[in-house]
């Protein structure tokens, strides 16, 4: 039975008081709204890690969706950090909900508004004025055989490096349905454009704007003055073998993730689910970067025009 009252959902950082409280105040808003509100920690989303003994620590990405978050659900509010974010796009990716992120944290780049900026927000959001932004995500899996070891959405990207990380070693790297190539380097890194401002820029690799239809290799401190970034189609699969005798450890956007094994490879591919985020003006990813990381900022020895005698 369907129903015309509007439904949305809260997903906050619960190790943040100020987050928590914030939830709660946001959640008797949109009830005296007449809004159906669901709330949850973004706990469900972070991926934890297995360890050597048990390298399984799989949930399949459909069993991550908090309950009462569904296809009927018009929004999801996520309070807190990139970090946050990044789990809350794990947990409503699948339901197609578009999340509004509001920044509690430090850097914010995922984020579309800071606290203060709320009551502006709901009044937007209440009169249905934003726009709704889609960013390419990535299936992650790590098979063994035919099984699957452990599985997750990505936003960002997928790093695999040898413990310690200042020790190199080889991976061998197919996309698609090319010959693989050999990687000498202290890890790889597979990125979405949303990824390419986060560990990928800080190994060397370009940014990409988030419209582009693309993924990207980017090794870390290779031993080949030859192995740069490659960019390639996101509609090529890549696949990763471990070329050595030693386990790997895989993270994934930065929060959690599993040992991999030298019988191990690791699977990744476009996700069918895209993670939406709520815009509360049309986006514009230069500001972002100019305002974020200084990109495109005038140089403050920038002649100026004079007169000549």
């Amino acid at each position: 039975m369907t129903t015309n009252v509007p439904k949305a959902g809260i997903i906050y950082n619960d190790v943040k008081p100020i987050a928590q409280r914030v939830a709660i105040e946001l959640s008797d808003k949109l009830a005296a709204a007449g809004w159906d509100v669901c709330m949850t920690t973004g706990v469900g989303g972070m991926l934890g890690y297995s360890n050597p003994e048990s390298p399984v620590c799989h949930t399949p990405i459909e069993g991550l969706t908090p309950p009462g978050f569904d296809s009927e659900m018009k929004l999801a509010f996520v309070l807190g950090g990139d970090g946050t974010v990044l789990a809350a796009a794990r947990l409503v990716a699948p339901s197609g909900i578009p999340m509004l992120s509001l920044n509690t944290g430090h850097m914010g780049f995922l984020t579309e508004a800071y606290l203060n900026q709320l009551p502006q927000a709901l009044e937007k959001v209440l009169a249905g004025e934003y726009e709704v932004e889609e960013r390419a995500m990535l299936v992650v899996k790590v098979l063994r055989g035919e099984g699957v070891l452990w599985e997750a959405l990505c936003l960002n990207e997928m790093v695999l490096h040898r413990e310690p990380l200042t020790c190199m070693c080889h991976f061998e790297i197919a996309v698609g349905r090319h010959a693989p190539v050999d990687i000498a380097a202290d890890g790889v890194i597979v990125s979405t454009p949303t990824g390419s401002t986060a560990y990928s820029l800080s190994a060397g690799g370009p940014v990409v704007t988030p419209g582009v239809p693309v993924l990207q290799l980017v090794p870390i401190c290779p031993h080949s003055l030859a192995s740069r970034a490659l960019v390639f189609p996101d509609s090529e699969p890549v696949t990763v073998y471990p070329a050595g005798a030693t386990r790997l450890v895989m993270v994934v956007d930065g929060n959690g993730g599993c040992y991999v094994f030298p019988e191990d490879k690791v699977y990744l591919e476009r996700s069918p689910y895209s993670a939406k985020f709520v815009r509360l003006q049309p986006p514009e990813f230069f500001r972002i970067l100019r305002e974020k990381l200084g990109w495109g900022l005038p140089h403050i020895a920038k002649p100026t025009s004079v007169e000549l005698p």
